[in-house]
Order: C-alpha cells, then structure tokens, then sequence
C-alpha cells in the first residue's frame, strides 16, 4: 500500500474518531448542566473512545464511505438522557440535541485557526513528510470531517440531532410519541442515507454535504491548503 494511502487512512481515523467522540460527549455534557444525570451515570462523559464507539457506525460506514469516495460521516453509540429531568423538555432537547454540532463546529474552528498560524511555516513544514501531512492533510481533514458531522447532524429529520429542533414545536403533551418515533426511525433513515443512493446513483446528502461543509471549509482554512 503506498505511503500517501496510508497516510490518509491514519489522518481519516485521527480526525474522525476525536470529532465523534467530543460530539457524544457534548451531548452528555449539555444534558448534565441542564440537570440530567443519565449520561454521567452511564459513564458517557469519558473521552475514551471504546465508551462510545458503535462497530458499524464508527467503523464500518466511515470505511465504506472512503471507499466509495463519498464525504465521510458516520455515529458513535447515541448518549442516553431523559428530557423528563428538563425545567422545560424542548428547550432542553433542543439545547442537548445542537450540543453536539456546536461541538464540531468548534473542532473544526480549532483546526483552521491552527493551519492559518502556520501558513507563514508552511513551506519549511513540507519539507518533512510529517509536516507535509500534518498541514496540508490532516489539518484540512480534521475541519472538513468535523463540518460534515456537524451539516449531517442538522438535517432536520429523526434520529440527526436537527429533529431536536422539531421538538420545540410540538405540544408539551405530544413529546412521548414524538421521542417514541425517533427510536425506530433510525433504521429507516439509514437505509435512505446509504442503500437508496446506491441503488439510484444519485447522492442529494453528498451534494448537500460538499454544498454546505466543503464550502464552509474553503472559507474557513488558508488558500492552497484544501
């Protein structure tokens, strides 16, 4: 396998992985300030990857992704929280449910404030093959993977943490059912994502995607690094 290749695949799991598990994370994080324990019980507010990690979704769906040279985005193992513990539920799903976005927002914020410091480095960084890979494939990567989570997340539609905004709209006393279809709505969701742009050839998250995160991405890191 060339160097190059190798060099993508460790840049794509060092920068998916992170991005994943500080969404969960944030999640969790978000739900506890707002005075729900679940997640700090379930021990989810860790940072190690194996507390979060879900095989196909961390695993497999990024590598077939890869594969099939689409934009790379995937799931970790949901954070559980209860909104009954919420002062007001839709607030607090709404809150907990854009937590982990935000999250990857400031990721990718991170990694192109980072390459714009280096920019005036970049040549003596190129000149190392770390350096090479650091700057002008890791850092572009780490922004890009984060803003497609972060995009792919907002889709308002259940279970993408968009639908959380749904729930602020809908009757306190019709919360029950509502969380009741997010439960089975994943299967669902994700035969959409992956089976039915297979079968028809045509990709709208791919393009809503590179329309969304590939663009932000441009404006957001130096000329020439992307």
């Amino acid at each position: 396998m060339p160097e190059s290749t190798i060099a993508y695949y460790v840049c794509a799991i060092l920068s998916f992985v992170p991005a994943l598990v500080l969404h969960e994370v944030a999640h969790g994080f978000a739900a506890y300030k707002l005075g729900d324990p679940t997640a700090k019980k379930a021990g989810r507010l860790s940072l190690n990857p194996l507390k979060h990690i879900d095989p196909f979704g961390t695993v497999i769906l990024p590598l077939l992704l890869m594969i099939m040279n689409w934009p790379i985005f995937g799931y970790a193992k949901p954070v559980p929280y209860n909104p009954g513990y919420f002062k007001d539920p839709r607030k607090g799903d709404a809150i907990t449910g854009l937590a982990g976005p935000c999250a990857n927002l400031c990721l990718a914020a991170a990694a192109a404030l980072l390459a714009w410091a280096l920019a005036g480095v970049a040549p003596l960084l190129a000149q190392t093959m770390p350096g090479l890979y650091f700057y002008y494939l890791f850092l572009p990567m780490f922004c890009l993977i984060n803003l497609y989570l972060m995009f792919f997340n907002l889709i308002p539609i259940p279970p993408l943490d968009g639908s959380s905004i749904i729930a602020l709209f809908i009757p306190v006393k019709y919360l029950p059912k509502w969380y009741s279809i997010q439960q089975y709505a994943f299967p669902v969701f994700m035969i959409c994502v992956i089976a039915l742009p297979w079968l028809i050839g045509i990709n709208p998250f791919s393009w809503y995607l590179d329309a969304t995160a590939g663009n932000l991405a441009d404006l957001m890191l130096p000329p020439g690094v992307r």
